[in-house]
């Protein structure tokens, strides 16, 4: 879709360059967007921008190897992200994504997490796995928080006008553990209605990421493989913290029941 409204597209230089621009976005009334892949910005109107700032031109490696793990830059494609890192979860994710491999090729890790749709399979990848976002605030500094808690609602971050989320930090802990994926939709290759990840570590815990049903990721830990009568009570003990989900793509009842079944296939495959 042309954004008719739009007047200028920047690039900014380097890190330096972008960072000043981002500190100049306007907070009260939002006239410049970060532009990555574009994939939803171009897909309905936006009358109220005016700039876009494109982060795509800046040299972030897509996928790096840190001593603490993998950092995976926000503009790293979803087919960038398959290709660097052969991991069973990432390939279910970007699956899940239901696009196709031209979508991949544009669509950015970071988009998808800022975006922060409840049925977001980024940020599904990044909350099983325990990532951390690196976010570089427009008052300067850097800052680290989980994933899990930089999606605070559907459509809705703790990313203020002029943020830059520069990059997701995976734990190569996590990433050696065993994991698992779920979904589930109205339709074959529709939108997730309820999308599930989970792992063990070697330790015997068990981590279970719980998206798309809730209109924030929810996280429930145990120690140890919960048996049935303690995963349903987890899982309907997140009502405790806000409604299921509710949109054309499924029913808050039909969600909250596929969210119990999901989970207990996850437990049992793991284990």
């Amino acid at each position: 879709m042309d954004l008719l409204t739009v007047e200028a597209l920047e690039r900014p230089a380097d890190d330096a360059a972008l960072r000043a621009r981002a500190a100049a976005m306007p907070a009260a009334s939002p006239t410049d967007a970060l532009l990555a892949g574009g994939t939803w910005l171009f897909s309905v109107p936006q009358p109220h921008l005016r700039t876009l700032v494109d982060l795509t031109t800046l040299p972030w490696p897509a996928v790096s190897t840190t001593p603490a793990g993998v950092t995976v830059a926000a503009t790293a494609t979803i087919a960038q992200l398959v290709e660097q890192l052969p991991h069973p979860l990432v390939q279910g994710c970007a699956e899940a994504l239901v696009g196709s491999h031209k979508v991949w090729n544009v669509a950015t890790v970071g988009g998808n997490i800022a975006l922060a749709l409840p049925a977001g399979p980024m940020t599904t990848l990044a909350v099983t796995l325990d990532a951390t976002a690196v976010v570089w605030p427009a008052t300067g500094g850097e800052t680290r928080l989980p994933v899990a808690d930089l999606v605070v609602g559907d459509r809705r971050t703790l990313l203020a006008a002029g943020d830059v989320l520069r990059a997701v930090e995976l734990p190569s802990s996590a990433l050696r553990s065993r994991t698992a994926l779920r979904k589930a939709s109205l339709a074959p290759l529709g939108r997730s209605a309820a999308l599930l990840g989970g792992r063990i570590d070697g330790d015997g815990a068990v981590t279970l990421a719980v998206t798309a049903a809730r209109a924030r990721p929810a996280v429930l830990r145990f120690p140890a493989a919960p048996d049935t009568a303690e995963l349903d009570a987890a899982v309907l003990g997140l009502e405790a913290d806000g409604p299921w989900f509710d949109d054309p793509h499924g029913t808050p009842a039909w969600r909250r029941a596929m969210t119990r079944r999901l989970a207990r296939e996850i437990v049992e495959e793991l284990t």
